[in-house]
């Protein structure tokens, strides 16, 4: 099979399990979660990859709890405990060999745990992020991805967009962006996109004014 080559103009990044491989951390930290409240792990599991903290707490938290200050803790032991991430292999060169004003970070993470995690693992800093912080409707909702392209100003639809989570790929798709699959995820809303295993795979050159991705 030969290579998929994308064109757009920008290039919006996922962060954990794009870039970073947060996988061990986050579990251990939606467990903690769990066992504070009494809740069934893998269930949380099952359904908070890509989602802001915020809503994943809401959506599983006893009544009573204060949902701010849970999230609040979460992302504090999160931003403490950065033992057991890793790069994505290729991020770093991929990130370092790019335009600064072609490419962003949008995460269903906080901007302080994705500078934080991103730094731990050598990763440059974006000159754009669209954190939690940042929208008043995260992923799935394609604001976050609108944002991103427009801060870089292009819109969506000019945008590669590298997402690991159904719950990215589908604010990616709804943005209107290419949409490329990080890793191995397959269910539905990963239908005939383009997949790649990391980004070691991937290699971007100029293309008159925009940029042309090839999916190696």
């Amino acid at each position: 099979m030969g290579d998929s080559v994308l064109t757009g103009s920008v290039l919006l990044f996922d962060m954990d399990g794009t870039l970073v491989d947060s996988t061990a951390s986050v579990e251990r930290a939606w467990g903690r979660f769990a066992a504070r409240h009494g809740l069934e792990a893998s269930a949380i599991l099952a359904v908070a990859h890509g989602r802001p903290t915020i809503e994943v707490v809401a959506e599983f938290a006893p009544r009573g709890v204060d949902v701010v200050a849970e999230t609040d803790r979460i992302e504090a032991e999160e931003i403490d405990r950065t033992d057991g991430i890793s790069e994505v292999p290729g991020s770093a060169a991929l990130l370092r060999g790019l335009d600064r004003d072609r490419w962003a970070v949008v995460t269903s993470a906080t901007r302080a745990l994705t500078l934080r995690r991103l730094a731990a693992v050598g990763i440059p800093l974006p000159k754009i992020l669209v954190a939690a912080d940042d929208v008043t409707r995260g992923k799935p909702h394609p604001q976050p991805y609108m944002l991103a392209a427009k801060a870089l100003g292009f819109d969506a639809s000019e945008a590669v967009v590298f997402e690991d989570a159904p719950a990215g790929l589908a604010s990616a798709k709804a943005a209107g962006a290419a949409t490329v699959v990080v890793g191995d995820y397959e269910g539905e809303v990963a239908d005939g996109l383009p997949r790649i295993a990391d980004m070691r795979s991937v290699t971007v050159s100029a293309n008159g004014s925009g940029l042309s991705v090839v999916l190696g």
